[in-house]
C-alpha cells in the first residue's frame, strides 16, 4: 500500500468517524484497546495495551488516528493498560462465538455466497444460544464482522468467570462432537390394555415394549427428532420401494417387513408427528432402539453437518480475546462492523448493508482483474487504471487489488 493510497484510505476513514455511531463496550474502563494502523498495515504492528476512562476518549482517538482495525478486549481487567498479560489482573469475560465463512466445510470461494452460506451457520447458532443455552436476546450482542462471518458476544454474568476448558466444552456440544446417538433411544414398557397394565402380563418381565426418543422437545433430541422425520417422509417419497431407506436397509434387521410398517407409520395422519411432538418411535418394528442409534451413528456426518454449529473454537476458548468493535470499520474490506438485532439478520444483506461509502467516482490503479459483488452490482475491474464509485475503491485498496489512481 503506497503513501497515497494510505493518505487517501485514512481520510475516508476519519470523516467516516467524524460522526459515527460506535457501540462502545460495558465497563469501558477495563477494557483493552488494540489498533493496527493504515501506516502499519504492512508490518501487520498491532498497537494495544491502551484504555480508555471515558467515551469521549474512545471516540476522539478513532477519529484523530482512523484506524484500519479497531478491536476492544472480551475480558475486564483491572489495569487493562497494563504491558505486560499477567500484571492486567483478568476478572471475567464475556463468551465469544465467532464464526468465519473461511472455516466452514465446504465452503464456497464466490464471496457473496460465502456470506449467504456462513448466515445460515449463524442461525443454527443463535438456535442453541437462544434454545439450548436459554440467554435473552439483551444478554447476546450480535455483530457482523465487516469481513467474512458474524460475531456473538454474550454479556450475561453466568459466563463472566468461565475458563478455557469450559468453553471449549461448550463448542464441543454446538458442533455436536461429543453426540452419543445410543443414549437418546430406550425401550420402555407399555402401558395399558396390552401393556403392564394388562392381566396377561402381570408378573412377566418381558412385556411388550415401545421406542422412545429421549428428550425429544429440547436440545439434541429435539433435532433428532426432526431429522427422523424429515428422512422418513423424504426417502417414502421415493419412485421405487427397492430405492426408500437405503440406510436403514444396511442393518441386517431391516428386511421388506420392516419398511411396509414404516411406510404405515409415514402415511398415517399423526405418524411423523408422533416424533416431532412426543418423541414416540413405537412403530412395531423390532428392535427399532438398536436399528435407529445405527441409523443415526451411520448418517452422524449428514446430520451434524445440517444442525451442528461450526464456530471457531480458538476464539471461543480464548478468556483474553481482542474482537472488533461493533460499528468500526473493517481495514481489509471498508465495510463496518455493524450490529444487529437478531430480528434483523434474516433480511441482512451485508454486501449492500455494511457499506458506508458513496457513489463519487474515484481513479484506482488495479495490479489484477478482481470481481466483488457490492450494493447489489457485480463490479469487475481489469489491470490498469479506471474510475470506481467510492465504496468499491475503498474496497479494491483494503483488499490489496488497487491503489490509489487520481492526482
Amino acid at each position: 500500500m503506497d503513501k497515497r493510497t494510505i493518505h487517501f484510505l485514512k481520510s475516508r476513514f476519519q470523516q467516516y468517524y467524524k460522526t459515527a455511531e460506535i457501540s462502545l463496550p460495558d465497563h469501558l474502563p477495563n477494557r483493552e484497546w488494540a489498533f493496527i494502523l493504515f501506516d502499519d498495515m504492512e508490518e501487520k504492528i498491532m498497537r494495544r495495551h491502551k484504555s480508555f476512562g471515558l467515551p469521549g476518549e474512545a471516540l476522539d482517538y478513532l477519529y484523530g488516528m482512523a484506524p484500519a482495525h479497531v478491536y476492544n478486549s472480551t475480558a475486564y481487567y483491572e489495569y487493562p493498560n497494563a504491558k505486560k498479560m499477567n500484571d492486567k489482573n483478568w476478572l471475567g469475560a464475556e463468551l465469544i462465538f465467532d464464526l468465519d465463512a473461511d472455516h466452514l466445510p465446504n465452503a464456497p470461494r464466490n464471496y457473496a455466497e460465502m456470506l449467504e452460506n456462513v448466515k445460515k451457520e449463524t442461525f443454527k447458532l443463535m438456535d442453541f444460544i437462544l434454545d439450548d443455552f436459554g440467554f435473552t436476546e439483551d444478554e447476546v450482542e450480535l455483530v457482523f464482522s465487516g469481513g467474512r462471518g458474524y460475531h456473538f458476544h454474550i454479556t450475561s454474568p453466568k459466563v463472566m468467570t468461565l475458563g478455557s476448558s469450559e468453553r471449549r466444552e461448550i463448542v464441543n456440544y454446538v458442533s455436536g462432537r461429543d453426540v452419543d446417538f445410543k443414549y437418546f433411544f430406550k425401550d420402555v414398557a407399555m402401558d395399558g390394555e396390552y401393556g403392564t397394565g394388562s392381566k396377561a402380563f402381570k408378573g412377566v418381565k418381558n412385556v411388550p415394549t415401545k421406542c422412545m426418543l429421549v428428550g425429544h422437545d429440547s436440545g439434541w433430541g429435539k433435532r433428532i427428532a426432526r431429522y427422523l422425520a424429515d428422512y422418513l417422509k423424504s426417502e417414502s417419497g421415493r419412485k421405487y420401494k427397492k430405492d426408500m431407506f437405503p440406510e436403514l436397509r444396511r442393518h441386517e434387521k431391516v428386511g421388506p417387513t420392516a419398511i411396509k410398517k414404516l411406510l404405515r407409520i409415514v402415511n398415517s395422519e399423526n405418524g411423523l408427528n408422533d416424533i416431532v411432538e412426543h418423541g414416540r418411535l413405537d412403530f412395531d418394528v423390532r428392535n427399532f432402539k438398536e436399528i435407529a442409534s445405527y441409523f443415526m451413528q451411520e448418517t452422524a456426518e449428514n446430520f451434524l453437518q445440517r444442525f451442528g454449529a461450526s464456530v471457531d473454537e480458538p476464539v471461543t476458548a480464548d478468556i483474553k480475546r481482542l474482537i472488533r468493535v461493533p460499528g468500526s470499520l473493517h481495514g481489509g474490506s471498508g465495510m463496518q462492523v455493524k450490529k444487529l438485532a437478531f430480528s434483523e439478520l434474516e433480511d441482512f444483506k451485508p454486501l449492500e448493508d455494511a457499506v458506508v461509502f458513496g457513489e463519487k467516482p474515484v481513479k484506482v490503479n488495479v495490479s489484477k482483474p478482481f470481481t466483488v459483488q457490492l450494493k447489489g452490482k457485480d463490479l469487475r475491474v481489469e489491470e490498469g487504471i479506471q474510475e470506481v464509485p467510492e465504496y468499491a475503491a475503498v474496497y479494491l485498496m483494503c483488499r490489496g487489488v488497487a491503489e490509489y489512481g487520481g492526482r
